[in-house]
């Protein structure tokens, strides 16, 4: 797994490289055209020597600015470097204080509109990225004073968040709506999720790959085969331990001995208004376990895949320690912006 480290850039207070080519028409001949100091806001530099060309072909002049700096008033540096503080957990406001003692009078608006700008990079470098193998799992982040519900994609080959959907997890339909376009654009052919059902409908819906995080798994199977085991005949306790073994092996034929076991019980006698007997809740275990048994062995026969959905949860726990750090994100671009910043970026 990588993940994206922000490393602030290098700023220069002069250069003598010349440009590579005209900003207007690819010409690669110049002539000094004179030079000005210009006054910038960094931590460390205040000013730099900038020189102006003129371009032999088109006979326009341009800038030609020494490394980290741009015809903006902040260093690349300062800019990032306001960008950290926000994802480290301060608020614009506090980013602008922080700042100030610096000796860098910089506001808490140009501080967001360079967090806005920053998240709209990451996400326009992984708009049309290839995943082959894409993590999903929904969390609630604190929003419009109560928590949302937003649904998260990683891309598991490198642990780095491809986007962020206003989305309830819960609701198949929604799901599969806001993923469509983003199997089509980047090539997405497996899905990585908890064993919730409305990742099964989805991934049927548009025809992918499945894997169940198999962390999730077995903690909900091991937890129902302890109630059993307190609860069925002895005579039947032996199934329980063999649907240990399978889970621990993950045999290709593990769903057709599911089945056959599944088969050896006893049928259903409780009416449907009546809770079901112990037997009857493991018989429901075994037909579960096994019609969705190829879904817990998929990176078996696909070495990309992998078999838990760890590097989602990383992604999520990293942005939820930065949603409770602020009040409430006033609005949809600010909480994708800040969720996105938070998933990707590490200091």
């Amino acid at each position: 797994m990588s993940i994206v480290v922000l490393k602030l850039p290098k700023v220069k207070r002069k250069t003598e490289e010349r440009p590579k080519k005209c900003a207007y028409c690819s010409g690669t001949t110049f002539q000094r055209w004179g030079q000005v100091k210009k006054p910038v806001k960094d931590v460390q530099v205040r000013n730099v020597q900038v020189y102006r060309y003129r371009c032999c072909h088109c006979k326009r002049t341009f800038r030609h600015y020494p490394e980290g700096n741009t015809r903006a008033d902040q260093t690349e540096r300062l800019r990032l470097f306001s960008v950290v503080l926000w994802t480290l957990g301060l608020s614009h406001r506090a980013s602008s204080l922080i700042l100030s003692g610096l000796k860098v009078m910089v506001s808490f608006m140009t501080i967001w509109r360079d967090v806005q700008a920053e998240a709209q990079k990451g996400k326009r470098r992984n708009q049309w990225k290839p995943v082959r193998v894409l993590g999903l799992d929904g969390a609630y982040v604190l929003g419009w004073g109560e928590k949302q519900p937003v649904l998260v994609a990683v891309d598991l080959g490198t642990g780095e968040p491809i986007t962020v959907g206003y989305i309830n997890e819960y609701d198949p339909q929604a799901v599969a709506r806001w993923l469509r376009p983003l199997v089509q654009r980047q090539g997405v052919s497996v899905i990585v999720t908890d064993d919730l059902a409305s990742y099964k409908i989805v991934a049927e819906k548009l025809q992918l790959g499945h894997q169940v995080c198999q962390f999730h798994v077995r903690h909900w199977v091991g937890k129902t085969l302890k109630d059993l085991q307190e609860t069925i005949p002895k005579e039947w306790l032996w199934i329980l331990e063999e649907v240990r073994q399978l889970l621990d092996v993950l045999r290709p034929e593990g769903s057709q001995r599911l089945h056959a076991l599944w088969k050896q019980l006893p049928g259903r006698i409780s009416r449907p208004d009546q809770a079901r007997s112990a037997l009857e809740q493991l018989r429901d275990l075994l037909l579960r376990l096994s019609r969705d048994w190829h879904t817990y062995c998929t990176f078996q026969s696909e070495p990309e895949v992998p078999w838990t959905n760890n590097a989602t949860e990383r992604a999520i726990g990293r942005m939820k320690m930065r949603a409770r750090t602020v009040r409430g994100y006033k609005s949809w671009q600010g909480m994708e912006s800040g969720l996105m910043l938070a998933g990707t970026y590490t200091c």
